[in-house]
């Protein structure tokens, strides 16, 4: 092999078919060997943390700083699809490793599209389990002692706020974002937050807020949507219960400012939350 990874011709002749194969059958042993050496470093770190005692496994900072490596050194034929999905099933098949999960993943915004980013992102090994609404896989989080929640991140016909559910101290929080790496034609692009029971390392990159308003109306939607992501639950009278994602930079005083100037009255703030800047390319 070259300095470049190319393959060099044999004195100066063009390698045959069979020499291109037995490169390739050479390169997929020294992958699965990589593969066993991680894990067994992966037991090492059992040792060490104990990890399959806690069920703490989680580093979400750690894993969007991986991706965003992995996205930043890619080159070749090889679809960036494929390498992403390839260490997004490697990362959180070796956490299930070190503590084993299970996946509670909120069905109503379609199945096959849910269905499609839980297996992107965590492969087949975590079992996936299937729910209809947010609010049973909230809870099944909180009953659990690791498990993930997969719950939408965008609007889905809904009468439930559900967010309003992680405001207590102790229960579960929004600790990541999927998909992480954003492009178009993501093969799995349906928008979903990961809950979890609070996980040491979280990032707060975009920071997720529960806030209840009354006087909720047009002007005071359009003030919300120049600054930040908004999942919004109208209620019976004229007030509104809103998921705020704050991209990085952006405070909450400024978006409750801007509420109360267009003629909403805030009446409560939770912070439920927060996750990785998104990674675009």
């Amino acid at each position: 092999m070259s300095e470049t990874g190319k393959t060099k011709a044999k004195d100066g002749q063009a390698l045959t078919l069979g020499d291109l194969r037995a490169e390739i059958d050479r390169i997929d042993a020294e992958i699965h060997e990589r593969l066993i050496e991680r894990g067994e470093i992966i037991g090492e770190l059992i040792n060490v943390k104990g990890t399959q005692d806690s069920g703490a496994a989680f580093r979400p900072a750690r894993e969007a700083e991986m991706m965003r490596r992995l996205v930043q050194r890619h080159r070749g034929i090889l679809p960036l699809d494929t390498v992403e999905s390839i260490w997004r099933v490697i990362i959180s098949t070796f956490t299930y490793v070190q503590a084993s999960y299970s996946v509670h993943a909120d069905m109503s915004g379609g199945d096959a599209a849910v269905r499609d980013s839980a297996r992107f992102h965590f492969g087949f090994t975590v079992p996936l389990i299937a729910h209809t609404g947010a609010g049973a896989v909230i809870a099944s989080v909180a009953a659990s002692r690791g498990d993930l929640g997969l719950v939408p991140a965008k609007s889905v016909a809904t009468s439930t706020p559900w967010w309003t559910a992680l405001e207590n101290e102790k229960s579960p929080k929004i600790i990541a974002r999927v998909p992480f790496v954003e492009r178009s034609n993501h093969p799995a692009s349906f928008p979903l937050f990961v809950v979890s029971r609070p996980v040491e390392a979280a990032v707060t990159e975009v920071e997720t807020w529960s806030v209840r308003v009354a006087g909720w109306a047009p002007l005071a939607a359009r003030a919300v949507s120049a600054l930040a992501e908004a999942l919004v639950v109208p209620d019976a009278i004229d007030g509104a219960a809103l998921l705020l994602s704050l991209p990085p930079g952006r405070k909450l005083p400024e978006v409750t400012d801007a509420l109360q100037k267009a003629g909403s009255t805030v009446r409560a703030t939770a912070l439920v939350g927060g996750h990785a800047n998104r990674y675009t390319v």
